[in-house]
Protein backbone atom coordinates (compact mmCIF):
# COMPACT_ATOMS: atom_id res chain seq x y z
CA UNK A 1 0.00 0.00 0.00
CA UNK A 2 1.05 3.57 -0.56
CA UNK A 3 2.57 5.71 2.15
CA UNK A 4 1.51 9.32 1.62
CA UNK A 5 4.01 12.11 2.19
CA UNK A 6 2.10 15.19 3.35
CA UNK A 7 3.10 18.65 4.48
CA UNK A 8 5.51 19.72 1.77
CA UNK A 9 3.08 21.32 -0.67
CA UNK A 10 -0.31 22.96 -0.96
CA UNK A 11 -0.52 22.54 -4.76
CA UNK A 12 -0.27 19.71 -7.30
CA UNK A 13 3.20 18.09 -7.29
CA UNK A 14 4.70 18.16 -10.78
CA UNK A 15 8.20 16.65 -10.49
CA UNK A 16 10.53 14.58 -8.31
CA UNK A 17 14.19 13.63 -8.06
CA UNK A 18 16.36 11.73 -5.57
CA UNK A 19 19.97 12.60 -4.73
CA UNK A 20 22.81 10.10 -4.40
CA UNK A 21 22.52 10.64 -0.63
CA UNK A 22 18.81 9.74 -0.56
CA UNK A 23 17.36 13.23 -0.24
CA UNK A 24 14.14 13.68 -2.23
CA UNK A 25 13.25 16.96 -3.96
CA UNK A 26 9.76 17.76 -5.22
CA UNK A 27 8.48 20.70 -7.22
CA UNK A 28 4.87 21.82 -7.41
CA UNK A 29 2.64 24.48 -8.88
CA UNK A 30 2.99 28.13 -7.77
CA UNK A 31 6.74 27.94 -7.19
CA UNK A 32 6.67 25.40 -4.37
CA UNK A 33 9.83 23.38 -3.74
CA UNK A 34 10.25 20.85 -0.92
CA UNK A 35 12.96 18.52 0.38
CA UNK A 36 12.10 15.24 2.11
CA UNK A 37 14.09 12.78 4.18
CA UNK A 38 13.82 9.03 3.63
CA UNK A 39 11.01 8.77 6.14
CA UNK A 40 8.78 11.08 4.13
CA UNK A 41 9.12 14.11 6.40
CA UNK A 42 9.45 17.52 4.77
CA UNK A 43 12.78 18.93 5.99
CA UNK A 44 12.87 22.19 3.99
CA UNK A 45 10.58 24.29 1.83
CA UNK A 46 11.05 27.26 -0.48
CA UNK A 47 8.78 29.32 -2.72
CA UNK A 48 10.63 30.41 -5.86
CA UNK A 49 10.28 33.92 -7.31
CA UNK A 50 7.18 34.87 -9.33
CA UNK A 51 5.51 31.67 -8.03
CA UNK A 52 5.96 29.98 -11.39
CA UNK A 53 5.25 26.23 -11.54
CA UNK A 54 8.30 24.11 -10.70
CA UNK A 55 8.41 21.74 -13.68
CA UNK A 56 11.67 19.81 -13.18
CA UNK A 57 14.19 19.15 -10.39
CA UNK A 58 17.55 17.40 -10.90
CA UNK A 59 20.36 16.74 -8.42
CA UNK A 60 23.97 16.91 -9.55
CA UNK A 61 25.52 13.44 -9.77
CA UNK A 62 28.92 14.69 -8.59
CA UNK A 63 27.73 17.24 -6.04
CA UNK A 64 24.57 15.86 -4.41
CA UNK A 65 24.02 19.06 -2.45
CA UNK A 66 23.47 20.96 -5.73
CA UNK A 67 19.91 21.00 -7.10
CA UNK A 68 18.89 22.37 -10.51
CA UNK A 69 15.28 23.56 -10.63
CA UNK A 70 13.23 24.86 -13.54
CA UNK A 71 10.38 27.32 -13.02
CA UNK A 72 8.91 29.23 -15.94
CA UNK A 73 11.73 30.09 -18.33
CA UNK A 74 14.36 30.05 -15.57
CA UNK A 75 16.74 27.46 -14.10
CA UNK A 76 17.73 28.14 -10.49
CA UNK A 77 20.75 26.45 -8.90
CA UNK A 78 20.22 25.73 -5.20
CA UNK A 79 22.27 24.40 -2.29
CA UNK A 80 20.06 21.92 -0.43
CA UNK A 81 22.17 22.24 2.73
CA UNK A 82 20.74 25.74 3.09
CA UNK A 83 17.62 26.09 0.99
CA UNK A 84 17.50 29.84 0.46
CA UNK A 85 18.00 32.22 -2.43
CA UNK A 86 19.39 30.50 -5.56
CA UNK A 87 23.18 30.46 -5.89
CA UNK A 88 22.73 31.37 -9.54
CA UNK A 89 20.08 31.54 -12.23
CA UNK A 90 20.10 30.77 -15.93
CA UNK A 91 17.50 32.55 -18.04
CA UNK A 92 18.35 31.21 -21.47
CA UNK A 93 15.06 29.62 -22.55
CA UNK A 94 12.36 31.71 -24.24
CA UNK A 95 9.36 29.62 -23.15
CA UNK A 96 8.41 27.44 -20.18
CA UNK A 97 10.90 24.66 -19.44
CA UNK A 98 9.48 21.12 -19.27
CA UNK A 99 12.51 19.00 -18.41
CA UNK A 100 16.09 19.30 -17.15
CA UNK A 101 18.99 16.87 -17.44
CA UNK A 102 22.56 17.14 -16.18
CA UNK A 103 25.29 14.88 -17.54
CA UNK A 104 27.16 12.61 -15.15
CA UNK A 105 30.33 14.75 -15.16
CA UNK A 106 28.29 17.79 -14.08
CA UNK A 107 29.66 19.64 -17.10
CA UNK A 108 26.47 20.37 -19.04
CA UNK A 109 22.84 21.12 -18.24
CA UNK A 110 20.10 20.62 -20.86
CA UNK A 111 16.77 22.48 -20.57
CA UNK A 112 13.92 21.50 -22.94
CA UNK A 113 11.06 23.97 -23.43
CA UNK A 114 7.70 24.71 -25.03
CA UNK A 115 9.26 26.32 -28.11
CA UNK A 116 10.91 23.00 -28.96
CA UNK A 117 14.36 24.29 -28.01
CA UNK A 118 16.87 22.43 -25.88
CA UNK A 119 19.33 24.92 -24.40
CA UNK A 120 22.59 23.24 -23.40
CA UNK A 121 24.47 25.26 -20.78
CA UNK A 122 28.19 24.78 -20.11
CA UNK A 123 28.20 24.77 -16.31
CA UNK A 124 31.83 25.89 -16.10
CA UNK A 125 31.54 28.94 -18.36
CA UNK A 126 27.85 29.41 -17.42
CA UNK A 127 27.00 30.08 -21.07
CA UNK A 128 24.84 28.37 -23.68
CA UNK A 129 27.11 26.10 -25.68
CA UNK A 130 24.48 24.70 -28.04
CA UNK A 131 20.80 25.09 -28.97
CA UNK A 132 19.07 21.96 -30.27
CA UNK A 133 15.55 22.03 -31.72
CA UNK A 134 12.30 20.12 -32.11
CA UNK A 135 9.52 21.50 -34.32
CA UNK A 136 7.01 21.42 -31.45
CA UNK A 137 7.08 21.32 -27.62
CA UNK A 138 10.11 19.36 -26.40
CA UNK A 139 8.75 17.37 -23.49
CA UNK A 140 11.77 15.35 -22.34
CA UNK A 141 15.56 15.32 -22.64
CA UNK A 142 18.12 13.00 -21.04
CA UNK A 143 21.90 12.71 -21.12
CA UNK A 144 23.14 9.16 -21.63
CA UNK A 145 25.05 7.66 -18.67
CA UNK A 146 28.80 7.31 -19.24
CA UNK A 147 28.53 9.41 -22.43
CA UNK A 148 28.64 13.05 -21.29
CA UNK A 149 28.48 14.47 -24.83
CA UNK A 150 25.45 12.42 -25.90
CA UNK A 151 21.75 12.96 -25.19
CA UNK A 152 18.31 11.90 -26.41
CA UNK A 153 15.10 13.93 -26.60
CA UNK A 154 11.45 13.61 -27.57
CA UNK A 155 8.51 15.92 -28.11
CA UNK A 156 4.99 16.65 -29.23
CA UNK A 157 6.25 16.65 -32.83
CA UNK A 158 6.34 12.84 -32.40
CA UNK A 159 10.10 12.90 -32.98
CA UNK A 160 12.70 11.01 -30.96
CA UNK A 161 16.23 12.32 -31.52
CA UNK A 162 19.81 11.35 -30.71
CA UNK A 163 22.27 14.24 -30.32
CA UNK A 164 25.98 14.80 -29.83
CA UNK A 165 27.02 18.14 -28.36
CA UNK A 166 29.64 18.61 -31.05
CA UNK A 167 26.87 18.93 -33.66
CA UNK A 168 23.82 21.19 -33.84
CA UNK A 169 21.82 18.73 -35.95
CA UNK A 170 20.57 15.40 -34.60
CA UNK A 171 22.67 12.34 -35.39
CA UNK A 172 19.50 10.28 -35.84
CA UNK A 173 15.75 10.90 -35.78
CA UNK A 174 12.69 8.69 -35.83
CA UNK A 175 9.10 9.83 -36.30
CA UNK A 176 6.82 7.68 -34.14
CA UNK A 177 3.77 8.29 -36.33
CA UNK A 178 5.56 7.23 -39.51
CA UNK A 179 6.62 4.01 -37.81
CA UNK A 180 3.01 3.37 -36.77
CA UNK A 181 1.65 3.95 -40.28
CA UNK A 182 4.13 1.48 -41.74
CA UNK A 183 3.20 -1.24 -39.25
CA UNK A 184 -0.54 -0.53 -39.08
CA UNK A 185 -2.96 -3.39 -39.70
CA UNK A 186 -6.55 -2.74 -40.92
CA UNK A 187 -7.95 -3.80 -37.53
CA UNK A 188 -5.94 -1.20 -35.64
CA UNK A 189 -6.13 1.65 -38.14
CA UNK A 190 -8.38 3.56 -35.75
CA UNK A 191 -5.54 3.96 -33.29
CA UNK A 192 -3.94 6.50 -35.63
CA UNK A 193 -6.48 9.04 -34.39
CA UNK A 194 -4.52 9.06 -31.11
CA UNK A 195 -1.13 10.23 -32.39
CA UNK A 196 2.03 9.14 -30.54
CA UNK A 197 2.94 12.51 -29.03
CA UNK A 198 6.06 11.67 -27.04
CA UNK A 199 5.89 12.72 -23.38
CA UNK A 200 8.79 11.12 -21.54
CA UNK A 201 12.00 9.18 -21.99
CA UNK A 202 14.53 7.48 -19.76
CA UNK A 203 17.94 5.96 -20.47
CA UNK A 204 19.01 2.67 -18.85
CA UNK A 205 22.16 2.62 -16.74
CA UNK A 206 24.11 0.96 -19.59
CA UNK A 207 23.61 4.12 -21.65
CA UNK A 208 22.69 2.25 -24.83
CA UNK A 209 19.02 1.43 -24.21
CA UNK A 210 16.27 3.98 -23.68
CA UNK A 211 12.50 3.95 -23.38
CA UNK A 212 9.90 6.44 -24.59
CA UNK A 213 6.29 6.84 -23.43
CA UNK A 214 3.67 8.42 -25.68
CA UNK A 215 0.09 9.64 -25.81
CA UNK A 216 -1.11 6.49 -27.62
CA UNK A 217 -0.49 4.49 -24.43
CA UNK A 218 2.52 2.66 -25.86
CA UNK A 219 6.05 2.28 -24.55
CA UNK A 220 8.82 1.94 -27.11
CA UNK A 221 12.30 0.65 -26.30
CA UNK A 222 15.25 1.71 -28.47
CA UNK A 223 18.89 0.64 -28.63
CA UNK A 224 21.64 3.07 -29.62
CA UNK A 225 24.29 1.67 -31.95
CA UNK A 226 26.94 4.20 -32.86
CA UNK A 227 25.31 7.30 -34.35
CA UNK A 228 21.83 5.80 -34.75
CA UNK A 229 19.23 3.90 -32.78
CA UNK A 230 16.87 1.07 -33.59
CA UNK A 231 13.54 0.13 -32.08
CA UNK A 232 13.86 -3.09 -30.10
CA UNK A 233 10.41 -3.42 -28.60
CA UNK A 234 6.98 -1.78 -28.53
CA UNK A 235 4.02 -2.66 -26.34
CA UNK A 236 0.67 -1.24 -25.22
CA UNK A 237 1.28 -0.24 -21.61
CA UNK A 238 -1.63 2.02 -20.63
CA UNK A 239 -5.21 2.63 -21.76
CA UNK A 240 -4.50 6.38 -21.89
CA UNK A 241 -1.33 8.36 -22.54
CA UNK A 242 1.97 7.34 -20.94
CA UNK A 243 3.07 10.41 -18.99
CA UNK A 244 6.27 8.98 -17.46
CA UNK A 245 8.84 6.24 -18.01
CA UNK A 246 11.79 5.53 -15.72
CA UNK A 247 14.50 2.89 -15.96
CA UNK A 248 15.52 1.55 -12.57
CA UNK A 249 19.15 0.83 -11.62
CA UNK A 250 18.70 -2.85 -12.53
CA UNK A 251 19.33 -3.53 -16.18
CA UNK A 252 16.08 -3.14 -18.09
CA UNK A 253 13.51 -2.84 -15.32
CA UNK A 254 11.23 0.00 -16.43
CA UNK A 255 8.51 1.89 -14.55
CA UNK A 256 5.70 3.58 -16.46
CA UNK A 257 3.00 5.94 -15.25
CA UNK A 258 -0.10 6.90 -17.17
CA UNK A 259 -3.07 9.18 -17.44
CA UNK A 260 -5.15 6.08 -16.62
CA UNK A 261 -3.96 6.35 -13.01
CA UNK A 262 -1.76 3.24 -13.15
CA UNK A 263 1.91 2.72 -12.33
CA UNK A 264 3.38 -0.41 -13.93
CA UNK A 265 6.71 -2.22 -13.56
CA UNK A 266 8.11 -3.99 -16.64
CA UNK A 267 11.06 -6.32 -17.10
CA UNK A 268 12.15 -5.90 -20.71
CA UNK A 269 15.49 -7.72 -20.31
CA UNK A 270 14.15 -10.78 -22.12
CA UNK A 271 13.23 -8.68 -25.14
CA UNK A 272 16.10 -6.23 -25.44
CA UNK A 273 18.62 -7.50 -27.97
CA UNK A 274 16.47 -10.49 -28.93
CA UNK A 275 13.79 -8.85 -31.07
CA UNK A 276 13.99 -8.59 -34.84
CA UNK A 277 15.36 -5.10 -35.27
CA UNK A 278 13.58 -2.60 -37.50
CA UNK A 279 15.81 0.42 -38.17
CA UNK A 280 14.32 3.72 -37.18
CA UNK A 281 13.65 5.97 -40.15
CA UNK A 282 15.94 8.94 -40.62
CA UNK A 283 14.45 12.07 -41.34
CA UNK A 284 5.23 15.76 -26.25
CA UNK A 285 3.91 16.15 -20.61
CA UNK A 286 1.42 17.72 -18.60
CA UNK A 287 0.12 20.08 -21.31
CA UNK A 288 -1.22 17.35 -23.59
CA UNK A 289 -2.42 14.83 -21.07
CA UNK A 290 -6.02 14.03 -20.18
CA UNK A 291 -6.92 13.49 -16.54
CA UNK A 292 -7.72 10.00 -15.34
CA UNK A 293 -11.45 9.43 -15.37
CA UNK A 294 -11.81 8.20 -11.82
CA UNK A 295 -10.05 8.45 -8.49
CA UNK A 296 -9.36 5.40 -6.40
CA UNK A 297 -7.35 4.49 -3.37
CA UNK A 298 -3.91 3.25 -4.32
CA UNK A 299 -3.89 -0.52 -4.62
CA UNK A 300 -0.96 -2.80 -5.24
CA UNK A 301 -1.54 -5.93 -7.30
CA UNK A 302 0.80 -8.65 -8.47
CA UNK A 303 0.13 -9.45 -12.12
CA UNK A 304 0.12 -13.03 -13.37
CA UNK A 305 2.71 -13.55 -16.07
CA UNK A 306 0.25 -15.51 -18.21
CA UNK A 307 -2.51 -12.88 -18.31
CA UNK A 308 -2.01 -12.23 -22.00
CA UNK A 309 0.68 -12.94 -24.56
CA UNK A 310 3.51 -10.51 -25.15
CA UNK A 311 5.03 -8.16 -22.61
CA UNK A 312 3.16 -8.11 -19.29
CA UNK A 313 3.90 -6.01 -16.20
CA UNK A 314 5.65 -7.56 -13.22
CA UNK A 315 3.64 -5.29 -10.97
CA UNK A 316 0.52 -3.15 -11.39
CA UNK A 317 -0.29 -0.30 -9.01
CA UNK A 318 -3.80 1.13 -9.19
CA UNK A 319 -2.76 4.62 -8.14
CA UNK A 320 -6.03 6.24 -9.24
CA UNK A 321 -4.64 9.67 -10.18
CA UNK A 322 -3.02 10.86 -13.39
CA UNK A 323 0.74 10.47 -12.92
CA UNK A 324 2.80 13.66 -13.23
CA UNK A 325 6.21 12.19 -12.35
CA UNK A 326 7.93 9.01 -11.16
CA UNK A 327 11.12 8.58 -9.20
CA UNK A 328 12.92 5.70 -7.52
CA UNK A 329 14.49 5.60 -4.07
CA UNK A 330 15.97 3.12 -1.64
CA UNK A 331 14.56 3.99 1.78
CA UNK A 332 15.90 2.19 4.86
CA UNK A 333 16.99 -0.74 2.73
CA UNK A 334 13.72 -1.11 0.84
CA UNK A 335 12.96 -0.07 -2.70
CA UNK A 336 10.21 2.46 -3.42
CA UNK A 337 8.63 4.09 -6.42
CA UNK A 338 7.68 7.69 -5.65
CA UNK A 339 4.67 9.07 -7.49
CA UNK A 340 3.63 12.70 -8.01
CA UNK A 341 0.09 13.37 -9.19
CA UNK A 342 -2.66 16.00 -9.22
CA UNK A 343 -2.68 16.15 -5.41
CA UNK A 344 -0.33 17.98 -3.05
CA UNK A 345 1.15 14.76 -1.59
CA UNK A 346 3.81 12.29 -2.77
CA UNK A 347 2.98 8.57 -2.74
CA UNK A 348 5.62 5.92 -1.93
CA UNK A 349 4.95 2.31 -2.99
CA UNK A 350 7.11 -0.75 -2.19
CA UNK A 351 8.78 -2.52 -5.09
CA UNK A 352 9.79 -6.19 -5.33
CA UNK A 353 13.40 -7.30 -5.14
CA UNK A 354 14.98 -8.14 -8.52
Amino acid sequence: MAVKWHGGHSSSVLCLNVSAEGLVASGAERGELALWDGGGSAVAQLRLPQEEDVTSVVFSARRPSTLYTSHGETVSVLDVRSLQEPLQRFHVNEEEINCLSVNDTDGFLAAADDSGAIKVVDLESKKVSRTLRHSNICSSVAFRPQRPQSLVSCGLDMQVMLWNLQKARPLWTTNLQECEVEQESPQSAGQLFNPPLAHSLSVASCGNVFGCGAQDGKVRIFRVTGVRFERELQFQAHSLGVSQVLFMPEAYWLLSGGNDGKVLLWDVSGNVGKQQKSPAKSLPRRKAQAAASSRKDGKLNKVASNEHPGVVPKLSIEHGEKVNWLSYAEIKGSRRVLVADQTSSVSAYPLPEP
